[in-house]
Parts: C-alpha cells; structure tokens; sequence
C-alpha cells in the first residue's frame, strides 16, 4: 500500500495555515482536479480524493490537532487506544462518552462536519445534526449509549464507529454568474440563441439558451446544473447569466412601455391626417388629429414589451410627436404661408 503524503504538502500550504488558507487551497485543487472536469485523466480522481481528504482533516479543527500531534497513525485502525482511547463502539458503555470529543476513524475523509462532545449534550440531537435525520440512535439515555447503535440510511454502526471506511456528504456544486448581451429584439421578443462564455477553469463554452421575451437588463436566466461539478455525487450548480439589452436606435424602454420619436410635416398637424409608426413587429399607421402640437404623445396599445411573469399582459408603444418645420420654401410656398398668416391673426 503507497505511503500516503503529508496533509499540508497535499493542499500545499504550510503547518501554520489559518482556515481561509486551507480552504482557499482546497477548492483551488478541488476544481482542477474534479473528474467531471477530468474525464480523460484517470489520475484526476485519485488526486481528487486526496486532497478532499486532506482537507476534510485540515479544516476540522479537533482532526486537525489529532494529525497534528499523531499523523496518519491518529486515524488507522487500532491507533485508538494510543492516540486518543478506547473509540470503538462498544467500548463507549453506558456512562456516556465522558467528555471531550468524537470523531471518525475510520476515513477522515469521511465528513465536512465537526463534532464537539462535552458530555451535557443529547446524542440524538447531535446525530440528528450531523447526519441529517439519517441516523437514528436506540437507549443513548440522553448522555450515555447504554444499548447499542442503529442507523437508517446511512450504514450500520460498523460503518460509524468500526474498522470500515464511512461515506462523504454529497455536496452541491457551486453557482457560477456569467455576464451576456443580447440585442433590443431579442430582449422583448425573446429568441434561441448560441452565447459563449468563459467557465471557471479558464476554457472557452458554448451553450445554446432561449432568451425568454421581456427580460432587461440586469436580470439573470438560470441554467440549471451547468455549473460547478456537485462532490461526493451532489447535483451540479447553475449557470446563471446576467443579461445586458443592447440600445436600438429609435426606441427607448421604460418597463414594459415602449417610447419612439415620429416626425411629421407642418401642414400634417395643422390639417391633419395619417402618419406612419416604427413597432417591434412591424409598422403601423395612425390618425393624426387637426391641430396635433409637437410633443403629443399617441398611445399604441399593446405594442410594448410582454411580462415574463404573464405572456397574455403587454406593455403600450407612445408615438411622440415632433412637427417638422420646412428649412427652404419656394416663393409660392412662402406667399402662401405668409398670406395664411394675415388670414389667422
């Protein structure tokens, strides 16, 4: 059997290592060596394991002291009489624990959970605690074991307390945010795009996302599982993308209510008459009243943006008005203008 390496060589820190810098080391080696991100490494899982289990005894700080004083030897079997007592499950008898702490021996990798025992404590609310609800204890007495011990769910007492390696909580993975722009169109009438991104180790992705129609910018699309790998057989995390609508010339977007600029000749507002309106789907033609000054507002109904949360609820268009003044007049034109002016004063 291969001698297993130093704990802090592992991780790479050294023996004075506070608890950020063991945990920023593990998670730095825990994404490069995950094999969900590894598949054509067969080595990336073995050195996965190793430096889980290295942490898992770093950062638990009465493992920590046991390696510590004791090394490897802390956790082998049969080493529980020497380095910390008799930790067999029969050996805790009917009194309790006495005092002190607990802990697995039988893999140190086995849990990212510490466990302190002073002896005031309920057992079945501490396993409660530690497990879950997994584990169910039988006549602990509150302090003290008193008969023996039953689990459901999580292996028998062997597992627990005897020579037999226990299982690793199953971990989520981690989310992962990434930042995507999408035009004005496709933020209001949604779409199915190909959007590329760079993921947490660096390599370059590709993911075909369905834009959903009305979200703005600043709100997240959630991609479940495409995030950071799960440990221990936990469910990935999700991938959520933040996204930015780019500008479109001619429009503005106020919530769900839309906000163009049309222009219109003079004699249009003066007499009246129909002018032609930019929409997202297409253009209209509207009536223009007699009279129509610049700045009137013409209201679209249902032409602005659609509710994510309600597909059947859409916003209004407003058509703005602005009169266009003629910049060069021919003579007739200006006598005419000139004697409709005498006429309305």
């Amino acid at each position: 059997m291969a001698k297993k390496r130093d704990y802090y060589e592992v991780l790479g820190v050294s023996k004075s290592a506070t608890d950020e810098e063991i945990k920023k080391a593990y998670r730095k080696l825990a994404k490069k060596y995950h094999p969900d991100m590894n598949k054509d490494n067969p080595q990336a899982e073995e050195l996965f394991k190793e430096v889980t289990e290295s942490y898992n005894v770093l950062s638990d700080k009465e493992k920590r002291k046991l390696y510590d004083q004791f090394g490897h030897a802390a956790f082998d079997e049969g080493a529980g009489q020497g380095a910390y007592g008799n930790s067999t499950a029969g050996g805790f008898g009917g009194q309790g624990f006495g005092g002190g702490s607990f802990h697995f021996r039988g893999n140190p990798g086995g849990s990212y959970q510490e466990f302190h025992y002073t002896g005031d404590e309920n057992l079945d609310d501490i396993f409660d605690g530690i497990f879950g609800g997994g584990f169910k204890s039988s006549g602990f007495g509150g302090k003290g074991f008193g008969h023996g011990v039953h689990s459901t769910g999580f292996g028998d007492a062997e597992d627990l307390f005897g020579g037999r390696s226990g299982r690793s909580r199953a971990r989520e993975g981690e989310d992962v945010l990434a930042k995507v722009e999408v035009t004005f169109d496709e933020a209001a009438l949604g779409a199915d795009k190909v959007i590329r991104f760079r993921s947490p180790d660096g390599t370059d992705q590709s993911l075909q996302v369905h834009i959903p129609a009305g979200i703005d910018s600043g709100q997240k699309i959630r991609l479940k599982g495409k995030g950071m790998p799960g440990v221990n057989g936990g469910e990935a995390g999700n991938l959520l993308l933040e996204v930015t609508v780019q500008d479109k010339p001619g429009f503005e977007r106020k919530g769900m209510d839309l906000y163009t600029t049309v222009e219109i000749p003079f004699e249009t507002a003066a007499l009246g008459g129909e002018a032609i309106v930019p929409t997202l789907t297409g253009k209209v033609s509207c009536k223009i009243k007699e009279g129509t000054q610049s700045g009137t507002k013409i209201r679209l109904k249902g032409k602005g943006i659609v509710s994510m949360k309600n597909p059947s609820q859409k916003g209004d268009e407003y058509a703005v008005i602005q009169i266009r003044v003629p910049k060069h007049l021919s003579p007739d034109a200006k006598q005419k203008l000139t004697e409709y002016a005498k006429a309305a004063s």
